[in-house]
């Protein structure tokens, strides 16, 4: 088998009032290294309206919409197929993460909105949809490498976490998961010879979040596993601001200081010192 190429789009988050540009260039990227597949690890849409984490009147409520959550996460994907031009992969998978579960979840306690509510209002064509099922995401093997947005421990049902080694050892094989904000890698090699990599990649979007301070600092962008083959490759991050000053041809924190208006103070990746 010929070996193949991956490129994994971590959490995107869109969401209505935070930069989208970033879309772009990731299509401009998987136009550019032209992979076999593309992999959306989940969260790609955010659902802050239909959060449970804020009471619904409390102010970070405030001119929070269904329709603007949509409305944001369709933009991002517009963006991200103007970038990728005539490009088209031989598969491009979608992984469902536990941001659009948000929406089943408001569904089922809200069952009269069936049919006028949900995910089908998302722009999903041309991907294969892995659905995050009873409360938990779904995985998919992709020559050899397991992809999830998260894995469940399967006593509890939470997200296993750690080290890199600490996943794969309750994992078992290669794998590629989102969720968690960062970059994190990991391999071990086993007795028999055989080689298990994993990557933990949560992060791909501008905004900061409220709830994580300056810990916003975290490594945002895309992942190209070259050389795919029965569970190994070689893996290659790219940050956003890489792809911000090949697709822009200036600095992540220097394009967000000329486009937005105070945004040193709304955002840490602005920072002079933060590329």
């Amino acid at each position: 088998m010929n070996p193949k190429r991956h490129f994994v789009i971590p959490d995107r988050q869109a969401k209505h009032g935070v930069p989208l540009e970033h879309n772009l260039w990731v299509g401009k990227a998987i136009r550019d290294y032209k992979p076999d597949v593309v992999v959306d690890l989940g969260d790609n849409t955010d659902f802050p309206s239909l959060s449970t984490h804020e009471a619904a009147g409390s102010l970070s409520k405030e001119g929070q919409r269904l329709k603007l959550d949509i409305e944001a996460s369709n933009r991002a994907e517009e963006l991200l197929r103007r970038g990728m031009g005539k490009f088209k992969p031989k598969r491009m998978i979608r992984l469902r993460g536990n941001h659009e579960w948000r929406a089943q979840r408001y569904i089922d306690a809200n069952p009269v909105l069936e049919g006028l509510v949900g995910l089908h209002l998302l722009n999903d064509r041309g991907w294969e949809v892995v659905p995050y099922f009873m409360g938990s995401p779904q995985p998919i093997v992709v020559d050899g490498v397991c992809y999830a947005h998260y894995f469940p421990n399967p006593n509890t049902g939470k997200p296993i976490n750690g080290t890199v080694l600490n996943r794969l050892a309750q994992i078992g094989t290669t794998f590629v998961q989102g969720h968690v904000q960062g970059l994190l890698q990991g391999n071990r090699q086993y007795a028999t010879g055989i080689v298990r990599h994993g990557i933990v990649a949560g992060s791909c979007y501008l905004h900061d979040e409220l709830y994580k301070g300056v810990a916003n600092l975290h490594w945002r962008g895309v992942v190209v596993l070259n050389e795919v083959r029965n569970g190994t490759f070689c893996e290659m991050p790219l940050t956003l601001d890489y792809l911000c000053r090949r697709y822009e041809g200036v600095a992540l924190s220097t394009y967000l200081r000329k486009k937005y208006k105070h945004a040193e103070q709304r955002f840490l990746c602005a920072r002079k010192d933060a590329a």
